[in-house]
C-alpha cells in the first residue's frame, strides 16, 4: 500500500495548517493510501545540531518520512516564508528521507500572501532530491476558510476541492514513482 505522510509545521493548538493537511490526507486515504500525520507542535524536537546524531524524537520522525512514498508538507506563513518549526524539522531530513518521494506543498496565511512561502518550500525540497508535484495549495486568510477541531474542514468549496486534489495527486505521483 502506498504510504502518504503529512507534516504540519504549526505549533498552534487550533492550527489551520494541520486542519487543511488533514483534509488533503483524508482525500489520499479515501483514494487508497495508508496515511500518517506528523504534528510538529506535539513532538520532542530540539533545535537541530549537526554534531549530534539523534535528538529527541528526530530518529522516529525522520524514519516515518523515509518510509513514506509521498509527503504533504504544510506550514503557516511567517514573515513571508515557512515557520521555524518546519525549518527545524526540515534540517533533520536530507536526500535519504526524500529521494524519489512525491511532495505536495500547502501554506496557510493569516493575510493574503503565501507565494514566497511555497517557493521557499519548493526550493528546499528540490535541494534534498524530492519531487514536488505541480499542484500546490495556498490559503489566504485561512482562519476565515478553515475550521479546526475534531472534524476539520474547509468552508470554501473551490479551495476544499483543490486541497483534496492535492492529496490525491501526491498519492498518484507516489504510486508512479514506486513503479
Amino acid at each position: 500500500m502506498t504510504r502518504i505522510v503529512a507534516i504540519s509545521g504549526s505549533r498552534r493548538a487550533a492550527s489551520t495548517t494541520r486542519a487543511a493537511l488533514r483534509v488533503a490526507l483524508d482525500a489520499a486515504g479515501d483514494a487508497g493510501a495508508e496515511t500518517d500525520l506528523i504534528d510538529l507542535g506535539a513532538v520532542d524536537l530540539p533545535l537541530y545540531h549537526p554534531d549530534e546524531d539523534a535528538q529527541g524524537d528526530s530518529e522516529a520522525l525522520t524514519r516515518r518520512v523515509r518510509e513514506a512514498d509521498g509527503v504533504l508538507a504544510g506550514t503557516p506563513v511567517y514573515r513571508g516564508s515557512y515557520s521555524s518549526t518546519f525549518k527545524n524539522f526540515h534540517d533533520f531530513c536530507g536526500s535519504t528521507e526524500y529521494e524519489n518521494t512525491a511532495v505536495g506543498l500547502l501554506a496557510t496565511a493569516g493575510g493574503g500572501s503565501y507565494g514566497g512561502t511555497l517557493e521557499h518550500l519548493r526550493s528546499t525540497f528540490r535541494n534534498v532530491h524530492a519531487w514536488t508535484v505541480p499542484d500546490e495549495v495556498g490559503i489566504e486568510r485561512a482562519s476565515s476558510k478553515v475550521e479546526t477541531g475534531t472534524d476539520p474542514r474547509i468552508t470554501d468549496e473551490d479551495l476544499r476541492r483543490r486541497t483534496e486534489r492535492l492529496g490525491r495527486v501526491v498519492l498518484e505521483h507516489a504510486e508512479r514513482m514506486r513503479g
